[in-house]
């Protein structure tokens, strides 16, 4: 389980795109300027995401938000897969037994949502029967995990989860995509020995360390949470567990990190990296939890070479944390000019007259690696870029105006000369020089964007 602090944040309502006056009015009403004023603003200029009170603490990601939140979902399970995740699909409605065996009942259930199970509709006499909305995946990985008889030859088992998750938060702290009902996580769990410890969370801190390199974020710090008060398991197994996550963090980050005493989840104690936004407002994004308690709840083993089978140890993980959390701070640290690889609107071809738009639709279909051929299926490529097309009857002038102020990073201008030359006119968001080039040069300019990160 991966549980961020709470604090009481900003209360807001929900807002429907694109009615900026009602936008105001509720999100900044009786409070400073703030990070989740600002994000709302790029996200309301760039059409990235939604809220309504049909839905409260619950995202609507538009088409170009969904593009940027899909870009951030692939770049991570290529990190996982390269670091040895498998990825899995797990349920998101779990009996309330589960809980129970779980803990999770008795120490969060008033952060779950319950579902009542209409079993008299289907003609049963018993009573209904409770569930619960999945607010983690730990309880889902270790049923996997208990599925099928374990070696020590198979550990460290690493499994990844990107499905949606709920928790019922308090309406006062509902705030844009930094505190949400609804959320979803680059969730990770790793069951391993005793042994493998320190080695597993080492690499996961050296992960963390890349991954924020690659989104320029260098302001944040490691907090050792420790044992709460409503904490499970001996107080030997915490003892030890805190002591290895101290070690493993006096070699990665020494004098680099602190202590949250009492902090740490019920199950065991916690790595957590916070963040700051440009408003001086801390966040929480990764973590890193060391967990004894679940694999004894839930009676996982393993076969050593010799002797009795032994209990795993849980480490729950996660680099992004929540990625609308995640997305939010990178609104906060771009200020909505994305870099190429990672933006929602990568081009924009504007046609100067409606006689260029055949062209314009073949040169997308070329630079964007996608076909309009609704007889055949697109191939699998390495890269496929976002562009899209301006065709509307206004100036071009206009029209280059608006994709600047939408943050397109490049813009396509197509008319008889580019024609005629087999070329197109190119200009970059940060510059107002126009480069000639053919659609293979700009294809290739793309390409080392994107494997370069930038």
């Amino acid at each position: 389980m991966i549980k961020p602090p709470r604090n009481c944040l900003t209360a807001f309502t929900g807002i429907p795109i694109p009615r900026y006056s009602n936008f105001i009015k509720c999100y900044s009403q009786g409070s400073p300027a703030s990070s989740a004023t600002n994000n709302m603003s790029i996200a309301l200029k760039q059409q990235l995401y939604m809220i309504d009170d049909n839905s409260p603490g619950s995202v609507f990601f538009l088409p170009h938000g969904t593009r940027l939140f899909n870009k951030l979902v692939q770049f991570m399970k290529t990190q996982q897969k390269k670091h040895g995740f498998d990825e899995v699909i797990t349920p998101l409605i779990y009996k309330k037994k589960l809980w129970e065996t779980s803990g999770h009942w008795d120490n969060y259930k008033e952060d779950m949502y319950r579902v009542e199970g209409n079993n008299l509709s289907h003609g049963n006499t018993k009573d209904e029967e409770t569930f619960g909305l999945k607010p983690m995946n730990c309880p889902g990985h270790c049923l996997i995990y208990k599925r099928f008889d374990r070696s020590i030859n198979e550990l460290p088992i690493r499994y990844s989860d990107w499905s949606s998750l709920h928790r019922n938060e308090a309406s006062g702290a509902l705030t844009g995509l930094t505190r949400v009902r609804r959320f979803h996580q680059d969730d990770g769990h790793i069951f391993c020995t005793q042994e493998q410890i320190s080695a597993e969370i080492m690499k996961t801190l050296h992960l963390i360390r890349l991954v924020y390199e690659v989104f320029g974020l260098s302001d944040y710090t490691l907090m050792l949470s420790t044992r709460p008060d409503n904490y499970v398991g001996s107080l030997e197994e915490w003892n030890s567990a805190e002591s290895q996550l101290k070690s493993v963090l006096d070699q990665a980050a020494p004098s680099s990190w602190s202590i949250r005493e009492g902090d740490g989840a019920f199950y065991g104690p916690k790595i957590d990296i916070l963040s700051r936004d440009n408003y001086s407002k801390e966040h929480q994004i990764g973590t890193i939890q060391l967990d004894f308690q679940l694999p004894h709840r839930f009676e996982l083993k393993y076969r050593p070479h010799e002797g009795d089978s032994k209990s795993p140890i849980m480490i729950h993980r996660a680099v992004f944390g929540s990625i609308e959390r995640f997305m939010a701070l990178l609104i906060d640290h771009y200020q909505g000019k994305w870099p190429f690889w990672l933006n929602p609107r990568q081009a924009v071809i504007i046609p100067i007259n409606s006689s260029h738009l055949e062209k314009a639709n073949e040169i997308r279909d070329l630079l964007s690696g996608r076909s309009n051929d609704y007889e055949k299926l697109d191939d699998l490529v390495d890269h496929q870029f976002d562009i899209d097309i301006d065709s509307r009857a206004e100036t071009v002038g206009y029209r280059t105006r608006d994709a600047l102020n939408k943050s397109y990073s490049y813009i396509i201008l197509i008319g008889d000369k580019e024609i005629e030359n087999n070329v197109i006119s190119l200009r970059s968001r940060d510059s107002r020089k126009v480069s000639t080039k053919t659609v293979e040069e700009v294809r290739d300019l793309f390409q080392d964007l994107v494997r370069s990160y930038q």
